[in-house]
């Protein structure tokens, strides 16, 4: 059998950023339960940012490291979000006009809430293995925003959203998958997946999240232990601690991730408090650097851990990864794959913690003036012309950097341009 995985992978985490302490003493959240949360930063979409330049964003770098042979040989695009501009139309394909790919490739989009970006990494994984077209890559993008409304003239944030604002992010991920796993080569079949109904978290109306935030967590760890199962019978021998030497999880928010680890670890190997914790420092914590810097950027989060892992271990020698993705609703999965030193070194390539630390730092008063005027390009828009101004420190952090942004939308249509 060939080898299939991600050639490349690059991570956006947009423009500005918010303190979520600063957050939580604003919005008066009891500071106790939210030092559970295990979060520093999230990423905000300023209203010229949206799936599709987050996406573009993410992808670009990646593209621009390829010859034009090599670009030419994407012939399957993926996109995966919960954040979509059309019930019919798929962002798919702005991505692949602005990025300029080859017309003979497969356009589509997957929405299963959080665990969209695993299905679209399965599909092109399957899609290299089946060889039914050798040499061939695959371009897959996860990339979803989390817009707040604020509702009447004190400017509240909805009750739905309350429980949600300090870790939903924006960003996406993009990743190239090929016959020529450079960053992680997926170890093929050795998969879990678990689904059943479940309303624990969903999009009711398309700007807004309603759920049952206690459900959710009994669901994610549910799903985490049964896929897990599933893992150890497809894979004769695997062992939760042994067999991996680092774990990368779907990260909604830090506590969970240590939750659904530490109850892995009891029912598993029989673990106490003490090694526990040295375990997740060691094997968890370094997916989750990444992540509490954006925040929860649904189908993308499980590769922003991803990416977080590889940027932070140790990969010396080759070292085995386990991937568990969840999606609300629900789907979950759990796989693996390896990685070594080349690949840590082509990820570091992409700058990505330079560029979270680069972000525009919003002030509370400047995410109170993006959340009241977040409606201007709320779901079904039909005309607007963005105003680049609105925060202009965050405009001026960005002069000079080749980025794509959304400039107006004419009768339905999005127009975007590089640069600003």
């Amino acid at each position: 059998m060939i080898p299939a995985g991600i050639e490349a992978m690059n991570v956006f985490g947009g423009t500005a950023c918010l303190d979520v302490m600063e957050l939580a003493q604003h919005r008066q959240l009891d500071s106790s339960r939210f030092e559970n949360l295990l979060m520093k930063e999230k990423s905000v979409a300023l209203p010229y940012e949206d799936p599709v330049s987050y996406g573009v964003n993410a992808a670009k770098p990646i593209l621009d490291s390829l010859s034009g042979e090599e670009k030419e040989r994407i012939e399957l695009l993926i996109t995966c979000t919960e954040s979509g501009i059309d019930f019919g139309k798929s962002i798919s394909t702005y991505i692949h006009h602005y990025l300029q790919l080859d017309r003979n490739c497969r356009l589509f989009e997957i929405k299963q809430a959080c665990y969209s970006g695993t299905a679209g990494l399965q599909m092109a994984v399957n899609f290299i293995l089946s060889q039914t077209s050798p040499g061939a890559k695959a371009l897959v993008i996860a990339t979803d925003i989390s817009r707040f409304m604020t509702i009447g003239s004190g400017g509240r944030i909805s009750e739905d959203a309350s429980f949600s604002e300090p870790s939903s992010g924006a960003g996406a991920v993009a990743f190239l998958v090929s016959e020529n796993p450079v960053v992680l080569q997926i170890d093929a079949g050795a998969s879990g997946y678990y689904g059943y109904e479940v309303m624990d978290t969903c999009r009711p109306v398309t700007d807004s999240e309603a759920g049952d935030a206690d459900l959710s967590l009994m669901s994610y760890m549910d799903c985490c232990e049964q896929t897990f199962l599933q893992y150890q019978k497809r894979v004769g021998g695997a062992d939760y601690r042994e067999t991996f030497q680092y774990l990368s999880f779907h990260t909604p928010f830090g506590g969970m991730v240590k939750g659904a680890h530490r109850a892995m670890m009891r029912k598993m190997v029989k673990a106490k408090a003490p090694e526990i914790e040295e375990d997740f420092m060691q094997r968890v914590m370094p997916g989750m650097t990444c992540c509490q810097r954006v925040g929860n950027i649904m189908g993308a989060t499980v590769f922003l851990s991803l990416a977080s892992t590889i940027i932070n271990g140790n990969f010396d020698t080759p070292k085995r990864i386990g991937i568990f993705s969840y999606g609300s609703g629900c789907c979950s999965e759990f796989y693996s794959g390896t990685v070594t030193a080349e690949g840590k070194k082509c990820l570091q390539s992409f700058d990505i913690e330079k560029q979270l630390d680069e972000r525009y730092q919003l002030s509370m008063d400047e995410y109170e003036t993006l959340l009241k005027g977040s409606g201007a390009v709320r779901f079904g828009t039909r005309n607007v012309e963005l105003d680049f101004q609105i925060i202009p420190g965050a405009y001026d952090s960005v002069q000079g950097k080749q980025r794509l942004f959304l400039e107006k939308i004419d009768d339905f249509h999005r127009v975007y341009q590089w640069g600003l």
